[in-house]
């Protein structure tokens, strides 16, 4: 069973797993929208909107205000931040793995 960390990570890299909520928070990162405008570019309902934007809410990545009937989401990009932390971990894990290999490929080839 995985920390609360980790959940919480997994959560993210959920929300950035669909292209509509990618594309929601490319909007929001320039700016603040209401729902309403939001909803606007995608061809699909408030309702369907607002369950990308919940998933996006759960995984900490956006951050809703109230007022009166209007709803507008903000990025918070704290949680993107560590996504690239975790990225830059493994990529940097996996470039030292192919150094290694081409390493081991050129020593191999000398020695023929």
């Amino acid at each position: 069973m995985g920390t609360r960390t980790e959940k919480k990570m997994d959560e993210v890299f959920h929300a950035l797993a669909d292209t509509t909520r990618r594309k929601i928070l490319r909007m929001i990162a320039e700016r603040e929208y209401t729902v309403t405008e939001l909803a606007h570019p995608f061809d699909m309902s408030l309702n369907a909107i607002s369950k990308h934007l919940k998933v996006l809410e759960r995984a900490g990545l956006l951050n809703r205000t109230v007022d009166g009937r209007v709803h507008r989401c903000a990025m918070n990009h704290e949680p993107l931040h560590k996504a690239a932390d975790e990225i830059e971990y493994y990529k940097k894990f996996w470039e030292s793995r192919l150094d290694d290999l081409e390493k081991f490929l050129h020593e191999a080839a000398q020695k023929k």
